[in-house]
């Protein structure tokens, strides 16, 4: 599992992307994801992404591309951008792409119009990430993700689905399932996202929630519950083929010596 699992950066400006990239290169992780949120976004999101291209080849990453920060000025300005994105990650190996509708969809402009659009595009053969959230009927009373996965699976241009993080497996084993059963023999790659229970991760969360993202209060009040309950994940992500996406911060020893921990067994 090791040689799979992917690093999600975060970051506040160039520097200190460059400083954890290093980091990455000395501690021989490969495969990292570039958000597309908060900082992350707009031109600094671009200069991200030419910065890493001419300076950094050797890894293999995934940018997560939001319909909704990356919105400029009108909807065909921003599909046009889009496209571009995705024209240049057709013919540019070294990156693939996430897309994601954003936390607040555009009216019509989310992931289901741009993949629409995309299919419209004459001799673009390309494949891209959907994300799948979950939880969100049984704890959100959103019932809308199964037929937004059927709209965009239709399409044939997904490779890969990405959960959101939740601390239900058999909410998670369920829709894996249903997932299976709609994509039929589409080949999927599946990932999922990870954390790493610390007293400070418990604070921020129980302080400021995050949106339409599922934690159990066993878990929020008591670390010895949610460490047992990560254990349980990573053997259920390893079971389903599934690839950790590590979303804690890992940019120091001792922090990346505590991920490896919990995937030890599958080392």
């Amino acid at each position: 599992m090791n040689n799979n699992i992917r690093f999600e950066l975060s970051f506040k400006n160039i520097s200190q992307l460059e400083k954890k990239l290093n980091f990455c290169k000395l501690n021989n992780i490969r495969n990292i994801n570039i958000p597309c949120k908060g900082l992350i976004k707009k031109e600094f999101f671009n200069s991200t992404f030419n910065y890493i291209s001419k300076n950094f080849h050797e890894f293999n990453v995934t940018y997560h591309y939001s319909l909704y920060h990356q919105y400029s000025k009108n909807k065909k300005k921003s599909y046009q951008d889009f496209l571009d994105f995705v024209k240049n990650s057709h013919t540019n190996r070294n990156y693939e792409i996430l897309l994601v509708s954003g936390s607040n969809k555009k009216k019509n402009f989310d992931s289901i119009d741009a993949l629409a659009y995309l299919q419209k595009e004459e001799s673009l053969k390309v494949k891209l990430g959907i994300a799948y959230n979950p939880y969100l009927k049984k704890y959100y009373k959103i019932s809308t993700e199964r037929e937004r996965f059927e709209r965009k699976i239709s399409t044939g241009l997904i490779n890969s689905i990405w959960f959101q993080y939740g601390t239900d497996i058999k909410v998670l084993h369920n829709e894996l399932t249903y997932l299976k059963y709609v994509a039929k023999d589409e080949k999927l790659n599946l990932f999922g996202s990870l954390f790493i229970p610390s007293k400070q991760f418990i604070a921020r969360f129980k302080f400021r929630p995050w949106k339409e993202v599922y934690i159990s209060e066993k878990c929020l009040y008591a670390l010895e519950n949610f460490f047992d309950f990560t254990n349980d994940l990573v053997s259920f992500y390893k079971k389903n083929n599934i690839t950790p996406v590590i979303e804690s911060d890992f940019s120091s020893s001792e922090k990346l010596d505590s991920v490896y921990s919990f995937l030890e067994n599958e080392r």
